[in-house]
């Protein structure tokens, strides 16, 4: 019987489907156990080959635990609201819906082809009317909360409300807006409820403000510093720039201490903590006030280091601190407006990156040394970023090395404070070694005595107190784009309010264009049915906006990680209408027991996501404060890209590419194309850009045969072989551009590409589709290769070769249960290297699973394989359970030889085989017998057998008898359990 692997995999999975195999109750006897995935978004591409990893790995984790008794939850969605469907339907007029629809279609497919066990049952999707309507919900929820210092956690908003009734604001200990304004139960009483409202905004964990916003033109929206990279659009590769914009933030800031702390709770990956301890930057200082002079202006500033205050040379603001257009003077401003105006092009990180380039601009304006009251220059510079504390720094060149190449850049003053210290070549940044000197009421103190009098001074004057700070910014939530959750707002007076629950979701409305509206307002303001009627409590027309019953709504979307903030949670009762969960299947499931995903989200959905969980915690929804106990980020599997070189030539019209070798001589040999034989002719086909005088062809010089005239351009690995060769015809028929391009062979007529390995994308035209390795080897073959490849963490190189291994693996499996005769299992007693065999195996595996080793696992079937094949072994008691550990990692092939041996029910109903240790101890000793020193031949004795009875042992054995010859020998040296040596 032969293994027909594709008739077996569909045939399974259909069964799966069909059976809702893994489907997981809310409420069982077996202990819980919850595995997830990050959800993928469906992108029009598909899957390939590299994003199953993590996925193999958790359905392996989450198999093998249904294996061990428990009620797995291991379910699977789609986080559908995405910008590529967005500009799918900017360039076609499709509705995202559709595109969004299409593509979940084709990543269902995929994902069942290979084999996961996910509870389809409780799918989500982000995009679903009756999902996002719970992201309104809390949206809501965030929006009547504030931060109570005092109790350290969010509580409704109506309980500061009573506060402010009863005795004003002057004892709140919240997390409000810096620019909130003290008042007293009786101005608050008397105050419009426009007035109030405005205030109220400054204290809501989520509010609307003026923020400057990473704003890219191109795609019309505003990103998040993690949607942008080098500066320009992770999608598309558009510029970005700086502008400030009215949107709706999120106050994460409120839980930083709390977000920083929980780390310490959940058994997530070190480096992933620390880029989240990192985002966070919590810093103990003080803050410090300087005044502007000639100006009524204050600049605070937040340092680490208030003992250096006398260090202070010159100041140094963000270049779109709110102060710089007040205080710089008429001969400066042409200079710091187009320093402004360049900064803006850089992203953050960029500015952040970038340590190398010096560059400010003096504003012509000064500010007031606290203590000595003298003046200090007030410079802009890149290097100091508006959202970062204060967007402004008090700069000590002597103590910074940032600072001192400022001053030296500049020619600042760089004075020096500290004792016996040599600063004219670098700052001393040695704060424990610290003594203080030319520093007044500092000179002579260490570091902790100068900052704690630093401080006290500071506060004696009114203009400093020490402070802890955290670089976490509050989180910008409004996008200006169409396809997204819609806010469950609208707007009296210019006042946000929020609908009411019962009256949600609120649906994204039609539009005829997708693209931002002529006067600039986001797409959902090209929606001619989109504004809240308060009497019928609905979405109507726009122009019944008559501001006694109907209002505009807001015209924003929320941002892509508001879907994925709580999907974990939704999971635990997904088709619950009237509640985002009940608290039966919040407190049955609790929490995400293993988490995986890349680590890539480090700081976007993992770090909002922690965010909610807490306040989610704080509204008493859910049973812990953090969402995930565990979480693992998988590593990537890499694509081995193919590149052809094109030579940039002035001279001809033709693209011109070059085989590896050719371009190597040119480059690295630095031989040049010229007019040699071998390229006279492709030269001589060449139609040239120009002509010279009289008609003569203008041919190419050596000169442009420099590395700088060849680009490296991706080709389609589908045109390449196995020796690296290119199917010419095909890419030229690839590209327009290509049809007429000429091409300069190897000396055997071959045209070969340069390989090189890097991410799997389908811009480097180097992604392997799954469905076609599925075809071609199977499911179980992909999911046993993908983990044979190397530890889960690691990033590992795709090769499809390599595939056969496990491919003919498995064969070699189906042949030790199957013969042409077909099932070859019976119910022999097994032997005793059966035993040792299986349960060595069912020791390793679990301890490879517990330890998410599934790389060694892989190895570990291959060698239980091979040794069961040499012992003949045919037992049922060997081969039945040996399918149970196979099965979480190559399902198909086990469900079908488990079906064979007798079994009606699925292999995962299976209890997980129980490791014997007795069967590994070993009951014999093969002892080298030695003569004189010599090894001459082995013999199997019992471990059991003492000195005396091993020493009769081999003295009756004939071989010895052979090798004494009738001598007596002299001596008999024997240590049990590992040698025998007989002195003649």
């Amino acid at each position: 019987m032969k293994y027909h692997f594709n008739e077996i995999e569909a045939k399974w999975q259909k069964y799966w489907a069909e059976n809702q195999t893994f489907k997981a109750e809310n409420y069982s006897d077996k202990p819980k156990y919850y595995v997830l995935d990050m959800f993928p978004y469906p992108s029009g591409a598909g899957l390939h080959v590299g994003h199953p990893l993590g996925y193999i790995a958790s359905d392996i984790y989450a198999r093998y635990k249904r294996h061990k008794g428990f009620n797995v939850l291991h379910p699977q969605g789609y986080d559908s609201f995405g910008l590529p469907a967005e500009q799918y339907a900017i360039q076609t007029g499709q509705h995202p819906a559709i595109t969004t629809a299409e593509n979940i279609k084709t990543y269902r497919r995929q994902l069942d082809q290979i084999g996961f066990s996910f509870d389809w049952s409780r799918e989500v999707r982000t995009s679903d009317p009756s999902y996002y309507k719970w992201t309104q919900w809390i949206f809501i929820q965030l929006f009547n909360s504030w931060y109570n210092n005092n109790s350290d956690k969010a509580e409704n908003i109506s309980e500061l409300i009573k506060i402010f009734e009863a005795e004003g604001n002057t004892n709140v200990n919240a997390e409000c807006d810096d620019d909130v304004e003290v008042f007293t139960a009786d101005e608050w009483n008397n105050y419009s409820s426009e007035k109030q409202q405005e205030i109220l905004l400054k204290y809501r964990l989520t509010y609307l403000a003026e923020t400057e916003v990473n704003w890219c033109p191109a795609l019309g929206t505003v990103l998040a510093n993690d949607e942008i990279v080098n500066g320009v659009s992770e999608r598309g590769g558009h510029p970005v720039i700086k502008k400030k914009m009215t949107q709706w933030s999120m106050r994460i800031s409120a839980y930083a201490e709390r977000l920083l702390q929980g780390l310490e709770t959940i058994d997530w990956t070190d480096s992933l903590k620390e880029s989240q301890r990192n985002w966070i930057g919590k810093s103990v200082g003080a803050s410090v006030t300087f005044n502007v002079k000639d100006y009524d202006a204050k600049i605070d500033v937040f340092t680490t280091r208030p003992d250096t205050i006398f260090g202070v040379s010159f100041m140094t603001l963000a270049p779109e601190h709110e102060l710089v257009s007040k205080i710089t003077t008429p001969e400066q401003k042409a200079e710091v407006d187009a320093y402004i105006k360049a900064t803006a092009k850089r992203s953050e990180r960029d500015r952040m990156a970038d340590v190398k380039t010096i560059s400010g601009v003096f504003t012509g304006a000064y500010a007031e040394h606290p203590f000595t009251k003298e003046p200090i220059p007030i410079w802009i510079g890149d290097y100091v970023l508006a959202g970062y504390g204060t967007g402004a720094v008090m700069s000590v060149p002597c103590g910074d090395q940032r600072d001192y190449d400022f001053a030296k850049h500049f020619n600042i003053p760089i004075p020096n404070i500290f004792e016996g210290v040599d600063i004219s070549e670098e700052a001393f940044a040695d704060k424990d070694n610290t003594v203080i000197t030319n520093s007044d009421f500092l000179n002579g103190l260490k570091y902790k005595k100068a900052v704690k009098t630093a401080i006290y001074e500071l506060e004696k004057l009114g203009q400093g107190e020490g402070k802890t700070n955290y670089r976490l910014r509050d989180a910008v939530f409004s996008r200006q784009r169409y396809w997204g959750e819609p806010f469950p707002v609208y707007y009296v007076n210019g006042m946000p309010q929020m609908i009411d629950a019962k009256h949600l979701p609120i649906e994204l409305p039609e539009v005829e264009k997708y693209l931002p509206t002529e006067t600039g307002e986001p797409p959902l303001g090209n929606a001619t049915v989109w504004a809240w009627c308060t009497e019928t409590n609905s979405v109507v027309d726009n122009d019944k906006i008559d501001n006694i019953t109907v209002f505009p709504l807001e015209l924003n979307t929320m941002p892509g990680w508001a879907g994925s903030s709580q999907y974990f949670n939704r999971y635990m009762d997904p088709q619950n209408d009237e509640e985002i969960f009940s608290q039966e299947a919040i407190n049955y499931w609790q929490q995400v027991d293993l988490y995986i995903g890349g680590s890539e989200h480090a700081t976007g959905h993992l770090l909002y996501s922690r965010f909610w969980q807490k306040f989610m915690f704080d509204l008493g929804l859910v049973p812990y404060d953090e969402f995930a106990k565990k979480l693992i980020n998988q590593g990537m599997i890499l694509g081995t890209s193919a590149f052809v070189y094109r030579w940039s030539s002035n001279a001809f019209e033709e693209p011109i590419f070059l085989s590896k070798s050719v371009y190597d001589k040119v480059i690295l040999e630095e031989k040049p194309l010229g007019h040699s034989d071998k390229f006279s002719n492709i030269f001589k086909s060449l139609t040239p850009k120009q002509t010279m005088e009289g008609g003569e062809a203008f041919f190419v010089e050596d000169s442009e045969t420099t590395e700088k005239n060849f680009t490296p351009i991706h080709a389609d690995v589908s045109f390449i072989n196995a020796s690296d060769e290119l199917d010419v015809e095909a890419f030229k028929n690839w590209r327009e551009e290509y049809k007429n391009a000429k091409f300069i062979y190897e000396d055997d007529s071959t045209f070969k590409v340069k390989r090189d390995v890097e991410k799997m994308s389908k811009s480097k035209y180097n992604v392997v589709n799954p469905d076609q390795i599925c075809i071609d080897y199977g499911a179980d073959s992909l999911r046993l290769y993908e983990m044979f490849l190397g530890p889960l963490e690691q990033y590992k190189p795709w090769n499809t070769a390599g595939i056969t291994g496990v491919h003919s693996f498995l064969k070699k499996l189906w042949k030790l249960y199957n013969d042409d005769n077909g099932l070859k299992v019976t119910d022999a007693a097994p032997t005793k290297d059966n035993l040792k065999t299986l349960h060595k195996t069912i020791k390793k595996v679990e301890e490879d699973i517990e330890n998410f080793s599934f790389n060694t696992s892989v190895s570990t079937f291959m060698i239980a394989c091979n040794e069961l094949t040499v012992q003949k072994c045919t037992s049922k008691q060997i081969l039945e359970p040996l399918l149970v550990l196979i099965s979480p990692y190559a399902p198909h092939i086990a469900e079908e030889l488990w079906n064979q041996l007798g079994h009606n029910k699925s292999i995962s109903t299976a209890d997980f085989p129980k490791f014997d240790e007795s069967h590994l101890v070993e009951s014999t000793k093969n002892y080298p017998i030695s003569f004189n020193g010599k090894m001459r031949f082995t013999m199997e004795l019992s471990l059991d057998l003492n000195k005396e009875e091993i020493e009769a042992a081999v003295l009756a054995n004939e071989k010895t008898k052979e090798q004494l010859q009738g001598r007596e020998p002299k001596k008999v040296i024997v240590v049990p359990g590992k040698i025998v040596n007989i002195v003649g």
